[in-house]
């Protein structure tokens, strides 16, 4: 039987309702939705900003599953204002570099806490 390794990650806002950051069973990793709370709690206004503490967020978890940016497999990005993925675009393409992830972009008419402007979840396999 497959063991399931239920991760919170030091550092991370404490989860909103009952879940966990980050859940691996066998080669399988799941990141819940990372957004862009530091870890003082503070939240920029610019997305850019909130895009980067996130992605920042999805790298410590996978870590702490045994992961990295080149197992990631899928990832969902929630945006408020869709016209924002020319903006975060760059940063995405640095953080994923050739691995490119399957991926889906949804607006959404907010998230957790109003001032958030994006969320980014995650899947990977590691198969190395």
């Amino acid at each position: 039987m497959t063991k399931i390794k239920r991760i919170m990650v030091e550092g991370q806002l404490e989860p909103v309702s009952h879940y966990c950051h980050v859940v691996r069973a066998a080669n399988h990793i799941w990141v819940s939705g990372a957004v862009g709370v530091r870890s003082d709690g503070s939240v920029s206004d610019d997305v850019v900003e909130q895009f980067q503490v996130a992605i920042e967020n999805i790298d410590a978890a996978l870590k702490a599953a045994g992961g990295a940016a080149r197992h990631v497999v899928k990832v969902v990005v929630y945006l408020t204002d869709v016209g924002d993925r020319q903006k975060i675009n760059p940063i995405r393409q640095t953080y994923f570099g050739e691995h490119r992830p399957a991926s889906t972009l949804v607006e959404v008419s907010a998230l957790v806490m109003p001032e958030l402007k994006v969320e980014i979840e995650a899947e990977a396999f590691v198969a190395d």
